[in-house]
């Protein structure tokens, strides 16, 4: 039984390469791509999405693992979370493999894909503040056998979105070995959705710390003032070195530049934030001090 009124039956197209599904939306530009389902299946069934027609993304092996390519590690768009999850991935890149672990329960895991977690754009995203933060690039599948590349930040602003028949087919990643961390706090115990979330990189080559925030913005934050200002505090030439007290202020730094104060009102006063976000900024604040403390350590 389903509590769901009959519906036309939908054209499924289940492609074996990139090209071949790139193909297959744009013969038929209503069509959408899926590969775990996990975000489009619950918008199918809470009836806020009905696709004219769908193309299955799951017998595509080209896009389901990664390669080493000048410093960079080329992911594919169909890794599942489970996948990157695991010892050997986290070996090459730690913030991305927690973040996939943080992912939700088992089946979640199991199913949703790095590329889905990029297409949905959703605001709490584990994957994304971890790809802000290493500043990462998708490699773009278009018609015709085109391939073009962005920053992944520019689709998650809006700033350059994907165009009819394009498919995010890879993630060029910098292998950065160095320590990286990712944090998240959660409204209950377990798995579940972020309230906020921190991705944090080192970047010894350049002396620099990278950092992004998510979950609290509809797109991850990099507080860059904040990564300047610690970058030149910490000894890079004796072991990473840093004052306590700059963990606390890099926290606050965060916090301050992601969820700044209220604006002055007309007679000059600054209205108090609201206690759920003054909190908000604390989790943020500490979130942001645990992670580089981590990194350092």
């Amino acid at each position: 039984m389903t509590t769901h009124a009959p519906q036309a039956a939908q054209a499924v197209t289940l492609p074996t390469t990139l090209d071949e599904a790139v193909a297959a939306l744009t013969a038929v530009p209503a069509a959408v791509p899926v590969a775990g389902g996990t975000d489009l299946m619950a918008s199918v069934n809470s009836g806020q999405l009905r696709p004219a027609a769908l193309v299955g993304l799951g017998r595509i092996s080209e896009i389901r693992g990664w390669q080493y390519q000048d410093g960079h590690a080329l992911l594919g768009a169909g890794l599942t979370h489970a996948r990157m999850g695991r010892p050997d991935f986290a070996a090459l890149i730690p913030a991305l493999a927690a973040a996939a672990r943080a992912a939700g329960p088992p089946h979640i895991r199991n199913a949703g894909t790095l590329g889905g977690n990029i297409a949905s754009a959703a605001p709490t995203g584990d994957a994304l503040p971890v790809l802000a933060a290493l500043e990462a690039t998708l490699i773009i599948a278009g018609p015709g056998g085109v391939r073009r590349e962005i920053p992944v930040s520019h689709l998650l602003a809006g700033m350059d979105m994907l165009r009819a028949g394009e498919l995010i087919g890879y993630v060029r990643v910098p292998l950065l070995h160095a320590p990286q961390v990712f944090l998240k706090a959660t409204g209950r115990t377990g798995p579940g959705r972020a309230v906020a979330s921190v991705a944090l990189v080192l970047d010894p080559a350049r002396r620099g710390v990278r950092c992004a925030v998510g979950a609290i913005a509809p797109m991850a934050l990099r507080p860059l003032e904040a990564e300047e200002w610690v970058g030149r505090l910490i000894d890079w030439d004796n072991n990473r070195a840093i004052v306590p007290e700059a963990l606390n202020a890099f926290g606050e730094y965060v916090a301050a530049a992601c969820i700044p104060d209220a604006a002055p009102a007309e007679d000059g006063s600054v209205p108090q934030l609201p206690p759920a976000v003054l909190h908000l900024r604390r989790t943020v604040a500490a979130l942001a001090r645990r992670a580089l403390g981590r990194a350092l350590s």
